[in-house]
Formats: structure tokens, sequence, C-alpha cells
């Protein structure tokens, strides 16, 4: 897979593509649906499968710290979207001129003569261009007067419910981290990098690998049984803190503080990928360290309990 950042990039397509256009947060199931068949269509018609992606989100981009949590950081999008049947990834920075960007300029200039687009996948509620006033209705027509051919996503659904990244995140608001992996069809996960931190766990005999989440908003918060993956082929358990630690500085920045079982060895600089399985307490504030090293011993316990029942 190839990842295009900015238009300025893309190779021309002279043949043409086939194309989908979305957030993908989280890339559920129903996204990957979309993407398999994107890809079934591209091999029909010897055409490469494009996604367009935007950097900010729209809404984040809109909203600010207002805006709904984030499932996926890009880099994780760009992880994810790397195992699946997709030949480029476009990344458009999604800045003010986009957003007052017309819709039918939109349709011309980027759809038709940048990306020369043969076949279009979009919800029926997807909507571009400035007030939003692009949407499925004026694709359909542009399809008919530019050649090509558009078609909806059609939700997929789980148990009767719809699928969607909304759905995904208030399952993991409350906790429910087994209906999120049912919809997302893995468990969630965070990737990131190993940051030095304050050395506060290992004082108080429970080391943690910190990453920093580079987010205010963030769809989990608690105390979680997880693994670890991306050290050495191997997969870790341990338990996980996601919060601003409000015993220790009550930080504005969110962190995800990871202590492993039975494991030493540093791991500063290693790109991770820490899996949630089960959410076991909220974050609180204690009165004391001492506490505070208490209920992490109970959380460690805890954790090392719920591995067992899920042997």
């Amino acid at each position: 897979m190839q990842l295009i950042r900015g238009l300025a990039h893309l190779e021309p397509l002279h043949r043409g593509c086939v194309l989908t256009i979305g957030n993908f947060d989280g890339l559920h199931l129903g996204h990957r649906a979309v993407i398999e068949k994107l890809a079934s269509h591209g091999e029909k018609l010897g055409l490469p499968a494009v996604v367009l992606l935007f950097e900010p989100q729209p809404l984040e981009y809109f909203l600010g710290e207002n805006a709904p949590s984030r499932l996926t950081r890009l880099r994780e999008k760009v992880i994810q979207f790397s195992s699946l049947p997709v030949d480029q990834l476009l990344v458009l920075g999604f800045n003010r001129h986009l957003a007052n960007y017309r819709a039918e300029d939109f349709i011309k200039d980027i759809l038709i003569d940048n990306l020369n687009v043969k076949y279009l996948v979009v919800g029926d509620d997807f909507h571009f261009g400035k007030a939003r006033r692009g949407n499925f209705a004026m694709l359909k027509e542009a399809g008919e007067q530019y050649g090509f051919q558009v078609e909806d996503t059609r939700s997929l659904e789980l148990d009767g419910m719809r699928i969607s990244s909304t759905l995904i995140r208030d399952a993991l608001g409350e906790g429910n981290l087994a209906l999120a992996a049912k919809m997302l069809g893995r468990d969630y996960s965070v990737c990131g990098r190993v940051a030095h931190g304050d050395k506060r766990g290992r004082t108080l005999g429970f080391p943690t690998a910190n990453i920093e989440m580079f987010r205010k908003n963030t769809p989990i918060v608690g105390v979680y049984a997880v693994t670890m993956t991306g050290i050495d082929g191997r997969e870790y358990a341990g338990v996980a803190n996601v919060g601003t630690r409000p015993t220790v500085d009550g930080s504005a920045k969110v962190i995800l503080e990871t202590h492993l079982f039975d494991f030493n060895r540093e791991i500063y600089g290693a790109y991770v990928e820490v899996h949630f399985k089960r959410k076991i307490r909220d974050e609180m504030r204690f009165h004391s360290l001492q506490q505070l090293q208490q209920q992490i011993d109970h959380d460690v316990r805890q954790a090392k309990e719920i591995f067992a029942d899920l042997k």
C-alpha cells in the first residue's frame, strides 16, 4: 500500500481508480466490508483501490476539543489499512481552504481531474463541500455527467445494530469491551512509542511502559487488563491505566501506563500495541501513594484472575 500525503504527491491515474471516502475511524467490520467490496470491484475493472481520508477529521477541525473522541490516530489507521487490499491511501489535510471548497469544485477538481474516479463508494449520508452542500444525490448526478458509478456503503449490522464508530465509542465508554471487539473484529487497541516517564511506578514496585496518547479526549479511561505486542514477537499480559494520573500530578495530558507481569526489560523507544481485554475499574484519586500502591497491587491480582479465566 502506498501512503500519499496531499494531492501534490499523487501520480496521475490515467486509467482511473475505484475510490471510497470517509473517516474510517477504528476500521471496524463495516469499514472492512466496504474495502473488500471496493477492492473486488477494482479487480474486475483492473483499477487501483484508493481510500481518501482527511486529517484532522472534519469534526475535529470544526469542533476542536469538543469533537467526539477518536478511536484511531492516523498512524494507527495507516498500520491497519496496510493489511487490507488497498493500493493507495490518500490523506488530505483538512483546513480552511478545504472546508470552504464548493461541492461542485470538489467533484471536478479532486474526484475527476486528480483521481479520475470510475467507481465511488460512500455512505448515503455522506456530505462534503462548503456548508455540507454536497451529498449522495449530487454525486449520483455527477456520476451520470462524468461517467462514474456511485454506490452507498450499505451499513453492516450486528445483532440488529448498525455497526458504527459511534456505537463502538459508546461501548468503550461504558466499559463493554466485548461488544466493541465484536464490532471491530478484534480487541480495541492503542499504538504508540514507549517514552521515559517520572519512574513513579518503579518506586511503587510496579514499573510501567508509558505511552502518551496525544489527545485530550479518549474513548477509554480507567484501569484495564491488557496485553502488549510489538516487542519481540510475543504477547505480554499486564494491567494498564489510561488517564491523567489524578493522584500523582493531575496532568492535562492523557497517558497510557502499562505494567507487564514478570517483565523487567527496558523498552524505551519501542513502538508497541496495547490490546484492551477487560475493564477493571474507573480511574480514581487516592489520598496517599501508599493507598495507590495497595490499589495497584489489587488491580494486578484482579487482572491475573481475568487472564486465568480467558485461558
